[in-house]
């Protein structure tokens, strides 16, 4: 069963812009399905060609670049309302590859109506630059991450956003959210051995600031790991949503 955009879960979250009637109209005739991916399975994959491109509407995933010598450099997380596969779209090829962590299902658009939604759509065309602009954004302050700060300060930093914008889609349950993702995943993120991760998150976890088990992850020394990490506690921005 395809939700239709009506009805999407997505839409009633503060986190994101509401639409237009006539904007829901349009994107009613420019999803053209659904498609549900089991977790540890590729999304995308690195070098590959695609014609479609997704929204991401239940589950969550990673980003990675697979370098010649076969190490692994995790460039982001995926979570709901994420676009992926706009780059092959553009470009013709993938950059990196993109993994479903968890079951995920994708609102599905093809390549084919993008002429249709720049021609006729400028405000879902803003909103598809400015995802483009965020991603962009993120990736600069990741950069500045891994050059900057040091494990702690790294680890902190990705801590507070992964829990900021996951409380921001209302998934979290007193005070937890998911993370679903490995110690790895993490180490892989922030550039960092999986023993200097491990020995950084015991540290936090004994400090009382930071528990990241079963699958959960609760900050209750929050405002301590911004302050680590030389950030600003703040809402996440609205975003747009395609």
């Amino acid at each position: 069963m395809t939700t239709p955009c009506a009805d999407c879960p997505l839409r009633c979250k503060p986190l994101f812009e509401p639409f237009s009637d006539q904007e829901l109209a349009f994107m009613e005739r420019f999803k053209i399905g659904e498609l549900t991916i089991e977790a540890g399975r590729t999304i995308l994959m690195q070098g590959a060609q695609s014609p479609q491109f997704y929204t991401v509407l239940r589950g969550q995933g990673l980003r990675h670049k697979t370098l010649e010598n076969g190490r692994r450099q995790v460039i982001s997380f995926v979570l709901p309302g994420d676009l992926v596969g706009l780059q092959a779209v553009v470009t013709g090829e993938m950059q990196h590859s993109v993994e479903a962590s968890v079951e995920t299902t994708l609102c599905v658009f093809d390549r084919a109506g993008l002429w249709d939604l720049f021609s006729n759509q400028p405000k879902r065309s803003y909103s598809l630059t400015w995802l483009s602009a965020v991603e962009e954004n993120f990736l600069g302050e990741t950069l500045a991450t891994l050059g900057q700060r040091d494990a702690s300060q790294r680890i902190a930093w990705a801590l507070v956003r992964l829990h900021e914008r996951l409380s921001a889609l209302g998934m979290a349950r007193s005070g937890r959210v998911p993370l679903p993702w490995r110690q790895q995943d993490l180490a892989d993120a922030v550039g960092l051995s999986l023993v200097h991760t491990n020995k950084t998150l015991a540290r936090l976890r004994e400090s009382g600031l930071a528990d990241w088990s079963g699958g959960g992850l609760s900050l209750p020394g929050r405002r301590e790991l911004a302050e680590m990490a030389g950030i600003d506690l703040e809402y996440p921005t609205q975003r747009p949503l395609l």
